[in-house]
């Protein structure tokens, strides 16, 4: 029985080190634009150049 639960911790402690390993290089997916956040980005800038908006500050 203490055989068995190094073996499990041993595991345990694994699978933590791996999904630690994933937390510091999966990509923040809020970080990430999409083709429709660029033509958004491209829309708004060609309307601030064409005097269609202006800065709030």
């Amino acid at each position: 029985m203490v055989e068995e639960s190094k073996i499990i911790m041993q595991k345990l402690d694994d699978i933590k080190s791996e999904l630690d390993y994933i937390k510091n290089h999966i990509a923040d997916v809020d970080t990430i634009l999409t083709e429709e956040d660029i033509e958004s980005l491209e829309e708004a800038d060609k309307d601030f150049k064409e005097g269609k908006t202006k800065r709030l500050t």
